[in-house]
């Protein structure tokens, strides 16, 4: 298991250098570059750029010097800024309120779904069943860019239950809760759909098994029988989608940080997108790469967890 791991890790660093590396040269050659003779840099922020990434070297040497900078976490100066801020003070700065937005959308995710996709496969072919898969099934045919403006429609404009705009990190007044119901049901809606139309196929794959019909020969109540066996196979592909739910949730915290102008690292990847902030960009690609590596080897660790065959084969 431990060589398995190995394995995933050092998979995961290659990853790593190749997102970075193809970064490197896509900001390089693109036309309209940050380093194009029509936008001429700051004084200071070419100077840190000469001494940090070696700016007036040659291109392979760019490279190297930069992949070093890159290793100790040193992204170098933003040009918005004039050079007065890192790349990392921003992001230490906006990363939090990613990361709590992302949790709260991740938990309410598989909560709802899982939940909503063993009701329905406990009560399969009833009203509860259909209305629970229509409801999933529309909520998959929208993304988090037309649910988070219906959602600020229908209780924002319309209910005036909840308000919307801004977010105050790791606040649980009630004022801030409420700030922050909306974005994290705009990005955790769509995955908690996903979540429970697999969770209801994982548990009616489940409950046709011979180690389930012998759990209810035994006389087992069904709720029993659902939660204490069947529910740790049932919720496997539920598992396995998390990889490209985190995915998902990753990227598409951008589009909701823009709508609820919730002060996030996703605003600053598209404004450092629009201002050619080559420093800013690449901080950003490096954190989002990382955070789907990380997450991919912890859902296989969990995959694992789950599946003794997995974890057998890991070995």
């Amino acid at each position: 298991m431990l060589a398995w791991l190995v394995r995933r890790v050092l998979a995961g660093l290659a990853t790593l250098l190749a997102v970075v590396t193809l970064s490197f040269v896509l900001m390089r050659v693109a036309p309209g570059g940050p380093f194009d003779a029509d936008k001429p840099l700051p004084p200071a922020v070419r100077a840190h750029l000469e001494r940090t990434f070696g700016l007036d070297q040659p291109l392979l040497t760019q490279y190297v010097t930069a992949i070093g900078s890159y290793a100790t976490g040193d992204f170098g100066v933003t040009f918005t800024s004039q050079g007065e801020r890192t790349v990392m003070e921003n992001i230490a700065a906006a990363f939090p309120i990613s990361l709590e937005m992302g949790l709260y959308a991740l938990v309410l995710a598989l909560l709802v779904g899982i939940s909503t996709g063993l009701l329905a496969g406990m009560y399969r072919n009833t009203w509860l069943d259909y209305a629970s898969m229509t409801g999933a099934l529309a909520t998959v045919s929208m993304s988090t860019i037309v649910v988070g403006p219906l959602l600020v429609l229908i209780f924002g404009v319309k209910l005036r239950w909840l308000p919307w705009g801004g977010w105050e990190p790791w606040s649980w007044a009630w004022a801030d809760l409420k700030l922050k119901i909306l974005p994290s049901l705009t990005l955790g809606l769509v995955y908690a759909a996903y979540f429970a139309r697999l969770t209801r196929a994982g548990l009616l794959e489940v409950i046709g098994q011979p180690w389930i019909r012998t759990a209810r020969a035994k006389g087992l109540p069904e709720r029993v029988v659902i939660l204490r066996h069947a529910l740790r196979a049932a919720v496997l592909p539920a598992v396995s989608y998390l990889g490209p739910a985190l995915a998902g949730i990753v990227t598409g915290s951008v589009v909701v940080e823009r709508i609820f102008a919730v002060p996030g690292v996703g605003e600053y990847f598209v404004s450092a997108a629009l201002n050619r902030d080559y420093p800013m960009v690449m901080g950003t690609v490096v954190l989002y790469a990382t955070l789907l590596i990380v997450a991919n080897i912890a859902v296989d660790l969990t995959y694992a967890w789950l599946d003794p065959r997995v974890r057998e084969e890991a070995s």
